[in-house]
């Protein structure tokens, strides 16, 4: 539960589109659905990436979608493998 809220917060600080912190609640969703099911950064970005274009109908570059793809994969893994 902590890691889908500490999830959220980083897809809200990203804010690709402008939108601002409360403009992505759908995608938010949809994206911690991905993480929860993905252990590949590049699979999670493309998927990213499809999320927020389907929604806004607007291109956004890979290379931002791994960015947070990263973000979130070692987010994921600090939570379940803690120091």
């Amino acid at each position: 539960m902590e890691m889908n809220r500490s999830a959220a917060e980083i897809l809200k600080q990203w804010d690709p589109f402008g939108e601002g912190e409360d403009g992505y609640e759908t995608e938010i969703a949809d994206v911690i659905t991905a993480l929860q099911k993905s252990e590949n950064p590049s699979e999670l970005a493309n998927r990213i990436r499809m999320i927020y274009e389907h929604s806004y109908e607007l291109w956004i570059p890979l290379e931002s979608c791994m960015e947070v793809s990263y973000k979130l994969i070692a987010l994921k893994y600090k939570a379940v493998c803690p120091a």
